[in-house]
């Protein structure tokens, strides 16, 4: 059977959605005979040949279309490995074919992502370097349901949407292709083909585990295999131990600007360079742990890093992934623990980012009365949403599992569980009860919780919860939340309030300094004093009181 030619344009017009059906080897009736046709789309290419394991020509291709499109009649019998031999623009190149190779997904691993149960997504999606059938490449995999074409694009195919189109798991959205060649270091994106319109999208990978420095915003491959980590002992004992045991006192870092290197342009500090130097100064200070603003990859970097683009990328401006690994073994080695703040309740509406991902609100709802937030202009995400969660869930379990993070601090709790937080009458939309609760977003966090404490025992999640929610930090089976600890906003802003008063009358305003005690009980707080009581003017704690500093 001749291949259908409407096909075939729809490939070479990048508007194909299963190129498999098309591309790679295929066994098909010619004459009564079953012959092995190989096609292949070589755009720029003047001749194609399919070549044995041993270097023979095995048989050349004819040009069925001016674009590039190639087919090869190859015989009755499949050869158990085959390269495509190129010439194009006068120089001559070898390559393995993409699409003679099968899935690299299992029907297991595609039931739980469809289930949204697969709490160890990036071990799936993203970009791997792996070896099948004895070939070195990357697999690559995203979900994006409601697209028509999705493509691999990079340095490595000139940014061409029709060089590399995905193969399409219709039971769950999930595009994947292992490209044969492909090394660590390349730099990719996602091109779509949303299902209205004929616009592409150019996406970063939303599980890459490495991107460009902005304001550039490629993914790039990255193995995160390789690390020797040397923090067993300290592993060993935070899994047998207790953070309501023993006093755990914190000190939060924002790596940025915390020390900078005045004699090299004022740069600031590497992963591997603060290590050392933070650890010492938290030790002589007396602090069991450090809290790390947000470390993923965001693109302003006036910023305090919560407004997060890759979710599963730690930012490059201080070195590495592994350079960062290299940072929490470091503090562990000198008896310190290390807390991640993690942003699941937004994220920013930066065209190659998730927003919008497959032409459609995938991630965040497409009512703006639920889908974005007014105080920040961000999106909010859908926690109604099984893959939703999953994407969530599995963000958590991959810093707390990769990177040996000792626990998260959840930022903005509070804009999670109301479904009115920072919104008039009329800007929000009731839950099915009628009420302002945010279902979804509670059931989330306690799943977080629950899996958190299971998956990794002695691991805290802490809440910056501002509201008076009942039970944030009392355990799930009870009816709460299920988070370790809250942050004490009310006790911060009494406390403040107390030292910021003249000491002459400071005695007519003690009931600040006692008032906290009515409700220490209820939860398990932290108290503290953050990064958002000493910026925007606001000045330092000691900056905040009466006199002078001498």
């Amino acid at each position: 059977m001749p291949v259908n030619m409407d096909a075939v344009r729809a490939l070479v017009e990048a508007r194909h959605g299963q190129p498999f059906e098309v591309l790679g080897p295929h066994v098909e009736e010619l004459e009564g005979k079953r012959v092995v046709f190989v096609r292949t789309f070589q755009p720029g290419a003047s001749r194609v040949s399919v070549v044995g394991a041993d270097g023979k020509t095995l048989a050349e291709a004819t040009r069925l279309l001016d674009e590039g499109f190639f087919e090869a009649a190859l015989g009755e019998v499949r050869p158990a490995s085959y390269r495509l031999r190129v010439e194009a623009g006068g120089s001559t190149y070898e390559l393995s074919d993409p699409y003679a190779f099968g899935p690299q997904l299992t029907e297991y691993d595609l039931h739980l992502l469809r289930e949204g149960t697969h709490y160890r997504l990036w071990e799936k999606l993203g970009a791997h370097p792996i070896e099948v059938d004895g070939i070195r490449g990357v697999s690559f995999g995203v979900w994006a349901p409601s697209a028509r074409r999705v493509s691999v694009v990079g340095d490595f195919n000139g940014w061409d949407g029709r060089r590399h189109p995905m193969r399409k798991h219709e039971q769950n959205g999930v595009w994947e292709l292992f490209i044969p060649g492909l090394e660590v270091g390349q730099n990719y994106k996602y091109e779509l083909l949303p299902n209205q319109g004929d616009i592409y999208l150019l996406k970063v990978d939303p599980v890459a585990f490495q991107v460009e420095l902005p304001p550039k915003t490629a993914a790039r491959v990255y193995d995160l295999e390789g690390y020797e980590w040397a923090d067993q002992e300290w592993m060993e004992k935070r899994k047998n131990g207790s953070y309501l045991e023993a006093p755990i006192s914190i000190y939060e870092v924002h790596l940025g600007s915390w020390r900078r290197v005045p004699e090299d342009g004022n740069r600031s500090l590497s992963y591997r360079e603060a290590a050392e130097q933070l650890a010492a100064y938290v030790k002589e200070m007396g602090y069991t742990h450090i809290e790390l603003l947000p470390l993923t990859e965001h693109p302003f970097y006036g910023s305090w890093g919560y407004q997060t683009v890759n979710f599963f990328a730690p930012t490059g401006r201080y070195g590495s992934p592994h350079d960062l690994m290299a940072f929490v073994d470091t503090m562990h080695r000198n008896g310190i623990g290390v807390l991640l703040d993690w942003v699941p309740a937004h994220f920013p509406s930066d065209s190659y980012g998730l927003a919008e991902f497959d032409g459609t609100h995938l991630y965040e709802h497409a009512d703006p009365r639920q889908g974005r937030h007014p105080e920040w202009d961000t999106l909010v995400f859908n926690y109604g949403r099984t893959e939703v969660w999953n994407f969530l869930l599995s963000d958590a379990m991959f810093w707390l599992d990769q990177y040996h993070f000792d626990g998260l601090r959840v930022d903005a709790v509070a804009s999670m569980l109301y479904l009115d937080y920072a919104r008039k009458d009329g800007e929000w939309v009731p839950n099915r009860f009628g009420g302002k609760e945010n279902l979804e977003a509670v059931e989330f966090l306690k799943f977080l919780n629950t899996l958190v404490h299971q998956k990794h025992p002695g691991a805290v999640t802490i809440a910056e919860e501002s509201t008076a929610w009942t039970g944030v930090s009392r355990p799930t089976y009870l009816g709460g939340l299920g988070f370790s600890m809250k942050w004490n906003m009310g006790w911060m802003h009494d406390i403040l309030d107390f030292f910021s008063k003249d000491p002459v009358y400071r005695k007519y305003h003690a009931n600040r300094l006692t008032f906290s005690m009515l409700y220490a009980y209820t939860e398990n707080f932290v108290l503290a004093l953050s990064h958002d009581e000493v910026v925007h003017g606001k000045g330092s704690l000691i900056g905040k009181m009466p006199g002078d500093e001498w």
